[in-house]
C-alpha cells in the first residue's frame, strides 16, 4: 500500500469529500452529493479556508482523496488559558476502511494539535456509530463527558 499523504483540502476536492460524507447511513440522510453540488458546500469551504483556526484536511493515496477531517482550534480560559482541538467530519472512503488510514489520520490530527500547543483533542460521535466509538476508544479517547446538541433551524 502507498503511504497516505495529508494536505489542506482544495475547492476541487469538495465533490469527493461530500461523496464520502454521504457514504454511510447517517450521511446519506443529511448530505446531497448529486451534481451540481449545492453552493452551500462551497460557501462552507470558503469560510473554513479563510479561518486560521480551522483546517479541512484530506488524506490522499496516489492523488485519490480517501479521507477527510476538519480540525478546529479553540482558545479557552480553562486549563489556564489553553487551546483545544476539536475534530469533526471524519470520513474514510469505504474502499479504505479497516486499512489503517483512519489511524494514520488521527496520528496526523494529534500531531497538528500538538503543533498548535493544544492541551486536549476532543470529538463527538453519533450513538448510531458504535464502530466509530470503538475505534476512538482504541486510540485512547475516553468518554469522560456527556455531549449534548441542540439542532437549530437553518
Amino acid at each position: 500500500m502507498h503511504s497516505p499523504v495529508f494536505r489542506p483540502a482544495t475547492k476541487s476536492d469538495i465533490p469527493a469529500i461530500v461523496a464520502m460524507l454521504a457514504d454511510d447511513p447517517l450521511g446519506a440522510r443529511r448530505e446531497s452529493p448529486a451534481q451540481p453540488l449545492p453552493s452551500s458546500y462551497y460557501a462552507a469551504y470558503s469560510a473554513i479556508s479563510a479561518d486560521p483556526n480551522n483546517e479541512l484536511i484530506v488524506c490522499t493515496i496516489e492523488d485519490r482523496v480517501v479521507g477527510v477531517m476538519q480540525l478546529t482550534f479553540i482558545p479557552y480560559l480553562t486549563y489556564r488559558g489553553s487551546w483545544r482541538a476539536l475534530i469533526e467530519g471524519v470520513r474514510i472512503a469505504s474502499s479504505e476502511r479497516n486499512s489503517g488510514v483512519g489511524t494514520r489520520m488521527f496520528e496526523h490530527a494529534i500531531a497538528r494539535a500538538n503543533a498548535r500547543r493544544c492541551v486536549m483533542l476532543q470529538l463527538t460521535t453519533d450513538r448510531e456509530r458504535p464502530d466509530a466509538l470503538r475505534f476512538y476508544e482504541k486510540l485512547g479517547f475516553v468518554a469522560s463527558h456527556h455531549g449534548m446538541k441542540l439542532k437549530l433551524a437553518p
